[in-house]
């Protein structure tokens, strides 16, 4: 399975901040999206890093409160690995396991085009699991 039949199912939504945004309200958009991480866009609209919950409890814990009034570049995580929508999710699952990430953007001709969690990922494998498991129960049912 790819992961551009994982976004045709989730969507390709993306939600994005600046760079020079303030933290404060990256926080803010975490809350309002529930969700565990933004896209950090540079002023030119390219990829520039992930800001994630992680980012937001490291930089409390390293400078308190103040942290929230710092911009978004100071406190992301700047190495972003990618993927591709041609890209298999077992592939996928073995490079977020080994970088020790729960968020992956998809990109294409260098163009962000969405975005994948682990929890997309275990979610379409759970789903895939109860098909099969499905199909199993029916061919057991028909032989009777």
């Amino acid at each position: 399975m790819s992961i551009a039949a994982i976004l045709h199912h989730k969507g390709r939504q993306v939600s994005t901040i600046r760079t020079i945004d303030a933290v404060e309200t990256a926080v803010r958009k975490l809350d309002e999206e529930r969700i565990g991480a933004l896209v950090v866009l540079d002023r030119w609209g390219k990829l520039a890093g992930m800001f994630s919950e992680r980012d937001v409890i490291h930089a409390l814990a390293q400078h308190g409160a103040e942290a929230l009034g710092f911009e978004v570049h100071e406190l992301m995580t700047p190495d972003v690995t990618t993927c591709t929508p041609e890209d298999r999710l077992d592939a996928v699952m073995r490079v977020m396991t080994a970088h020790r990430v729960r968020h992956l953007p998809v990109m294409e001709q260098g163009q962000l085009v969405g975005l994948v969690s682990i929890g997309d990922l275990v979610k379409h494998r759970l789903d895939e699991k109860e098909q099969e498991a499905a199909v199993l129960r029916d061919i057991t049912r028909a032989r009777r």
